[in-house]
């Protein structure tokens, strides 16, 4: 049987490593958009690119004789999750999301949220002039105006124009601690932070430095997703779904 895992985070990982240590009969795909230059290696098979819209992924279903589809991909990344419960639902194709919770504020957090990257660039002058900018190098543009304000942009690859004129770039790949988060902080004087909603553990810890140091965070609100399609945070839980759709017992998740 097979299944297309729609990857990329964490969690799609885990559950891919999971599905070869415990279900070898399982034929599985992990597709990547291809966003990063060198991903990290995946048991079972990888394909990476896109599908061409909601069609061309119930049509790769349809060809590749596509049992389950779990969607594990980014949180921001909104339109592959509504092309993927269209899919799903035209090929009748059982559909689980394998996402991340958000991150909820604390006491002591001082968080600014804001609905788009354009929206984030609009506050920033208010709250400081040295900003940690950690959204991925996808969408500097919208920063790329801002020229009284100096970034430190962190992502995997290098960032591409346009970005703003004051920049430095830090090539890393999460996860990050919080000893080395408070260090960067410090390093760097950063006085603001920016981020998307991505959830998770991996890179929580700059919330905390950013919370000790008093540093402002300007918080990217997560686009909207399909509410229709059942969710799970764990991929424990997506295993044992996976496992009772494709064995006729209907895995049940919390």
């Amino acid at each position: 049987m097979h299944v297309l895992l729609l990857g990329g985070t964490t969690e799609a990982r885990r559950l891919a490593e999971m599905l070869n240590a415990q279900a070898p009969h399982l034929r599985v795909t992990s597709s990547l958009a291809g966003r990063v230059a060198s991903p990290r290696s995946l048991p079972g098979q990888v394909r990476i690119g896109g599908f061409g819209g909601a069609d061309g992924l119930a049509r790769w279903l349809r060809e590749h004789d596509v049992d389950a589809l779990i969607d594990a991909t980014h949180p921001f990344a909104g339109t592959i999750s509504f092309n993927a419960a269209h899919a799903a639902a035209v090929t009748h194709t059982p559909l689980l999301a394998l996402r991340r919770p958000g991150w909820v504020p604390v006491e002591g957090d001082d968080w600014h949220p804001a609905g788009s990257l354009e929206e984030a660039a609009a506050v920033l002058p208010t709250l400081g002039s040295r900003v940690f900018l950690t959204t991925g190098r996808m969408g500097l543009a919208a920063f790329a105006a801002l020229d009284e304000l100096w970034f430190l942009v962190r992502s995997v690859d290098p960032p591409e124009a346009p970005h703003p004129r004051s920049m430095e770039a830090l090539l890393e790949r999460g996860p990050f601690d919080l000893d080395g988060e408070r260090e960067l902080l410090r390093r760097f004087r950063i006085d603001v932070v920016v981020t998307k909603d991505s959830g998770g553990s991996g890179t929580a810890p700059k919330l905390v430095a950013a919370r000790e140091a008093g540093v402002p965070v300007v918080v990217v609100r997560r686009p909207p997703v399909p509410e229709e399609v059942p969710v799970t945070a764990e991929p424990e839980q997506a295993l044992e779904w996976l496992i009772g759709h494709l064995d006729g017992t209907d895995g049940i998740v919390a």
